[in-house]
């Protein structure tokens, strides 16, 4: 019961119901348009003709008055029954449709009624508008009025005119009862009419939608047939209008549907062994290169879902430039390296290796695109050749300085006993440089693959910043640079590796002298954080570091002002020595610095974290 009650609703979603629908639509709307035209112009027609009717009987009884009138158009001539004669005379012949005949005088005086002189005065009290036009000399005065009971009523009234003077008036008031009764039973017939015709209009429809609908009913079951893996069987065309034509499109459809499943079936088994068996991205097309299948790795590496992708051509998928377009539409570009932007701003590269996929008979039938994430991988080998320029070029540089002087002494400059001494000074200073260098790098080398061993223990944060104060008082002094301790109160000491912190805070301090000028001050402070971390500050009043480096500052060998750190002895390591140190004992480093107001660095360790200590 349930089910036959939901293929009720489904009915008016058919051709068949729309068609019959339109069709008694159709008709419906045409009936109705003539019926509301015909019934207009009839009550216009009925109307107008009452309405004239009247008026030719007020104009006929103002002429048959104005004979009666005395010469001078001031009284009657005759009695007021003579003038009750003529009015009951044109009342009993005028039939049911006239309910009252008045005759006024030119004051508005009744001076004679078909009806007693009371219920004319009340009916004219509503009509005052009508009989002032008449009293004035204007000729076909009409109104239309409902009276208490609901009774539609015509009123009219005509002058009589007597020696070019209005001396009274006619005043006719008409029931229109039977009117509208005529045009009730026509309006009656007329709907009756319209019902009978649409009947007929809706088994007209059905019979009509039925040869319609037939064909294509037959057509939806075949379709389903054909749904479920069934080309065996073929449409019967019952003509040659557009549902034969349909009937036919719809076999030889079936036929090319059954070959297009076949070779899709192929494509997708040559297709479901290579996905099976990668682990990366993979995007296959067919012969045009719009893409016919993604692997989720793919999408993700895009950064679009498979939907998106899906039917879109692969070179616009994929950033590549016109030369290597024009190659991947030749079938010669085999192998690419892109860059690909992440939706967080960053960006990954990614190796496509692009193959040919061939039909049995040789024909193209598109490519796969296999896509491999190699940025850790480039990263890696970038940082290995930045690494290797670098230490080569940090070598070079004193290696050759030794070997020019070396080449000088030789040359004869041993034999001039100041000018040798300074060589041979240059060359112990170019030495220790490389030594520091080596040394930085094994330490860096160490701390890397956590060889190097904390030897933790408690220590004043005071004696500490005292202590790195100290270390460079003299050449403060020599720079006439002031120093600045600030402590919080309720700071007191901190669980370090003493040795490693001195090198952080001597590295941080020694960048700062580098780079403020005579005259400046550095601030060394200490303060704990609400999440129990210590925080020590080196602030200086420096030249300060450009906006575009800080994001590089703390890389190895990267120099703001490679010239200058030269010259003062750096390595390019130190903070990268530092941050490195702080790792370890689970803090961090951060700088904040602006260009010609100075720099501040701020290391954050552990408070309260309690380490093992090495004897």
């Amino acid at each position: 019961m349930k089910r036959r009650l939901r293929l009720l609703p489904g009915f008016s979603r058919t051709i068949q119901a729309r068609l019959i629908i339109i069709y008694v639509l159709l008709i419906l709307i045409s009936m109705q348009l003539i019926g509301v035209y015909f019934v207009s112009a009839m009550k216009n027609s009925l109307t107008s003709n009452f309405t004239q009717d009247l008026q030719q009987r007020a104009q006929l009884l103002s002429v048959l008055i104005e004979n009666k009138w005395s010469g001078s158009g001031d009284t009657f001539s005759n009695s007021v029954d003579d003038l009750k004669q003529i009015v009951d005379n044109l009342y009993n012949m005028s039939g049911t449709e006239i309910q009252e005949i008045q005759v006024l005088d030119a004051s508005g005086r009744i001076l004679t009624s078909s009806l007693d002189t009371t219920s004319g005065v009340e009916a004219r009290r509503n009509t005052q508008t009508v009989v002032s036009r008449a009293l004035q000399g204007i000729n076909n005065n009409e109104e239309y009025i409902i009276d208490d009971t609901g009774e539609r009523k015509r009123v009219v009234a005509e002058p009589i005119i007597s020696g070019n003077r209005t001396v009274g008036a006619v005043y006719i008031v008409a029931s229109m009862a039977d009117l509208y009764d005529t045009m009730k039973r026509i309006n009656g017939i007329f709907l009756y009419g319209i019902l009978i015709a649409l009947v007929m209009t809706a088994i007209l429809g059905v019979i009509l939608a039925h040869t319609i609908t037939q064909p294509i009913k037959e057509m939806t079951r075949r379709a389903k047939q054909v749904a479920e893996g069934e080309f065996d069987h073929h449409m019967t065309v019952y003509s040659n209008d557009e549902i034969g034509q349909l009937s036919e499109a719809f076999n030889y459809m079936t036929g090319r549907l059954r070959d297009a499943l076949a070779q899709n079936e192929e494509e997708k088994e040559r297709l479901a062994s290579i996905l099976k068996n990668m682990s990366d991205g993979v995007i296959a097309t067919d012969e045009h290169g719009c893409v016919i299948l993604v692997n989720r790795v793919a999408g993700a590496m895009l950064s679009a879902s498979e939907q998106d992708m899906t039917g879109k051509e692969l070179v616009k998928l994929l950033p590549l430039s016109e030369n290597e377009r024009g190659k991947l539409q030749a079938g010669t570009l085999r192998q690419v390296m892109l860059t690909l932007s992440e939706p967080d701003e960053s960006s990954s590269i990614v190796r496509v290796t692009f193959s040919t996929v061939h039909r049995r008979k040789d024909s193209v039938a598109g490519v796969i695109a296999v896509l491999q994430d190699v940025t850790e991988q480039e990263k890696l080998e970038g940082a290995r050749r930045e690494f290797v320029a670098n230490v080569s070029h940090e070598l070079r540089t004193p290696l050759t300085t030794i070997k020019s002087y070396t080449e000088a002494l030789e040359d004869g400059a041993l034999d001039e006993r100041a000018l040798a001494e300074r060589f041979i000074g240059v060359i112990q200073n170019e030495t220790q440089r490389m030594i520091r260098l080596v040394s930085d790098l094994l330490h860096l080398s160490r701390l890397d693959s956590s060889e190097a061993t904390l030897r933790k223990q408690r220590t004043s944060v005071l004696e500490l910043l005292e202590d790195t104060s100290d270390r460079f008082f003299v050449q403060m002094k020599q720079k006439h640079i002031g120093c600045d301790i600030d402590i919080q109160p309720n700071v007191g000491s901190v669980w370090i590796d003493r040795d490693q912190i001195d090198q952080v805070l001597d590295n941080l301090v020694s960048n700062a002298l580098k780079y403020t000028m005579d005259g400046g001050s550095i601030t060394l402070g200490a303060y704990s954080t609400k999440d129990d971390m210590l925080a020590i500050f080196i602030q200086d009043t420096g030249i300060g570091i450009p906006q575009q480096d800080l994001a590089r500052i703390f890389e190895r060998f990267y120099r703001v002002d490679k010239a200058r750190s030269r010259n003062m002895g750096g390595t390019g390591l130190g903070l990268s020595i530092a941050q490195e140190i702080v790792r370890v004992h689970n803090g961090s480093i951060a700088l904040d610095s602006e260009l010609g107001q100075g720099t501040t660095v701020t290391v954050l360790l552990p408070l309260h974290e309690e380490g093992e200590v090495e004897e």
